[in-house]
């Protein structure tokens, strides 16, 4: 897959440059801490006094986690790139959303850890990941999916997703620990508008 050849800047601790780059797919087989931007999207459901998130089912054919629910938008940070950058154009390439740096709020960072087999494969995905929220009221039909990394898009109560996660009834790629941190976000955030959520 060309993907793996794509080059990663590998990280410290703390999310700075070690100064070493590597090929994506090296990253994953030795479990190298590298960088990634999360942007989820969100819209206020009026009626219901709730908000609902966006997941994106990842194409049958991603070398990882096929199949399976996923953040509204997120992808590594190619070697010389920075977090917001390649969100912006992560949230273009695979739903054909175009946004302005300032529309993406950076909620907080995660650091997350799996391990796990694809095609007889180990595959470690060890990120260092800035988490983003992006208001949007957009139709699925609205959005044009990047069909070899996209398979599909769902809009779901924030809190039904968590039960998801935390009951095992949503097919998912989700770090339950990152999803947590996200609905007190999303709440702060509608609270912040005015727009509290029941």
């Amino acid at each position: 897959m060309k993907e793996d050849k794509e080059l990663l800047d590998l990280r410290n601790e703390d999310g700075s440059l070690t100064g070493e780059k590597k090929e994506r797919a090296l990253v994953h087989r030795d479990g190298d801490l590298h960088g990634t931007s999360h942007v989820w999207l969100v819209r206020y459901r009026k009626e219901q006094g709730s908000a609902e998130v966006l997941l994106q089912k990842r194409s049958a054919r991603k070398d990882s986690f096929p199949g399976c629910y996923d953040i509204s938008s997120a992808g590594h940070i190619p070697a010389g790139q920075n977090f917001l950058e390649s969100a912006v154009r992560e949230l273009e390439e695979e739903l054909g959303i175009r946004v302005k740096p300032e529309e993406l709020k950076e909620v907080f960072v995660h650091r997350g850890y799996a391990k796990e087999v694809f095609y007889g494969k180990p595959f470690i995905n060890h990120e260092y990941s800035k988490v983003y929220l992006c208001e949007r009221d957009l139709r699925p039909e609205e959005m044009k999916l990047q069909k070899e990394e996209v398979e599909s898009v769902l809009w779901m109560d924030y809190r039904a997703v968590l039960d998801g996660i935390r009951n095992a009834t949503l097919k998912h790629c989700i770090f339950e620990e990152e999803y947590e941190k996200l609905t007190a976000a999303i709440e702060d955030y509608f609270a912040g508008t005015g727009r509290p959520l029941n």
